[in-house]
Parts: C-alpha cells; sequence; structure tokens
C-alpha cells in the first residue's frame, strides 16, 4: 500500500466509529472524488480550529462569540438548558423543544476519568443565574452514573439561588418495546409517569 494512502487511513481509523475498513474504503472514496473535493476538505480541516470558537457566554461552538443561539432575540431568557456538551446542545435545539439559552459543561462529573467539579464549566453557569433574570435550569445530562452526579453537582452550585432545578424526564424511548427496557429504564419511566 503506498505511504500515502496508509497515512491516510491511519488517521481517519483515529476517529470516532470509524474502523481500519472503513478509513480504508474513505481514502479510496476521496481518490476518486474530484481533486477539487479532497483539496477543499483538507483546507476545511486545516481551518477548522481557526474558524471554531467557544462561545464566551453559554461554551456553544460557533464562528462568532457570542453565538448564534446566545444572540437570538427569541430566545426566552428565563430558562437555561445545562448540557454535557455541544452534540447535546445540537441533539436538543434539533427537536425544537427547547427555546430558551444553553449552558454547556464540556463533560460530565467521571473522577475514575480525571473529570471532576473544576473542569466542568460550573461557574459560569452561577454567573449567569446570580445575575438575574433565570427561573429555571433545566439539567439535560444523560441518565447515566455520571449524569445523575453531574445532575447533583449541578443542583450544588446553584443552592442558595433563587431559581428551579428542574430534570429532563427520562424512560421508555417512543416506539420502544418494554420487554427491551432494562430495570432502571422501566423504573424511571415509572417515577416519571404523568397524567393523561
Amino acid at each position: 500500500m503506498p505511504t500515502a494512502i496508509h497515512d491516510l487511513a491511519a488517521l481517519l481509523a483515529r476517529l470516532p466509529g470509524v474502523g481500519k475498513r472503513s478509513a480504508t474504503r474513505l481514502t479510496f472514496h476521496l481518490l476518486d472524488a474530484p481533486e477539487e473535493y479532497a483539496r477543499r476538505l483538507g483546507e476545511t480541516i486545516a481551518s477548522l480550529h481557526r474558524r471554531v470558537t467557544a462561545c464566551g457566554v453559554c461554551g456553544n461552538l460557533d464562528d462568532a462569540d457570542p453565538c448564534a443561539i446566545c444572540t437570538a432575540p427569541n430566545r426566552d431568557d428565563r430558562t437555561i438548558c445545562v448540557v454535557a456538551g455541544v452534540p447535546d446542545l445540537w441533539a436538543v435545539e434539533e427537536s425544537s423543544a427547547f427555546r430558551g439559552r444553553f449552558h454547556v459543561l464540556h463533560g460530565l462529573l467521571s473522577p475514575l476519568d480525571g473529570k471532576g467539579p473544576d473542569d466542568l464549566n460550573l461557574a459560569g453557569l452561577r454567573s449567569r443565574v446570580e445575575r438575574g433574570g433565570v427561573e429555571e435550569v433545566v439539567i439535560a445530562t444523560r441518565p447515566s452514573v455520571e449524569g445523575e452526579a453531574t445532575a447533583l453537582l449541578v443542583r450544588e452550585t446553584l443552592a442558595g439561588l433563587t431559581v428551579r432545578v428542574t430534570r429532563i424526564a427520562t424512560g421508555v424511548p417512543h416506539g420502544g418495546e418494554l420487554e427491551y427496557a432494562d430495570r432502571v429504564t422501566l423504573g424511571r419511566a415509572f417515577d416519571d409517569r404523568r397524567d393523561v
């Protein structure tokens, strides 16, 4: 295998969800694509770190600071949704279920992985709430040990402030089969049940 093909396939294989075979297929796809496409792809990758910045308000990634969500005039300033990472923010945003502001922690509390309270963007969240106008903080971390620990940490961080702290409901996914749901998921679904 030529060195250039090997080198690109090895780099692509380091991407999450891309194995050695997929990386090799992608490399050959790029060789078959027009040279202009490969050039633009390379330039876009090379400029990624220069063009993307973290929003100083919420922590979202955007090409402007503050980000488009923080500067949007039609958002509800009274509610902040706390998420672990930018992909979570984008997932919530894509659902159109939430029209408030966001706050990205950039991780979850995970002492085993070396991620402690000081590694999370908690001070920024407390500062935003202390400035006033925020009535509710919605914690939207995943339903895992780390997600639950982080949710408790967020609640503790906001202790003493006059703000409602809520947690998104979890349970059986839409279209899911009860027989395949685990005990924790079913238990959470029953705990978070509501009137119909």
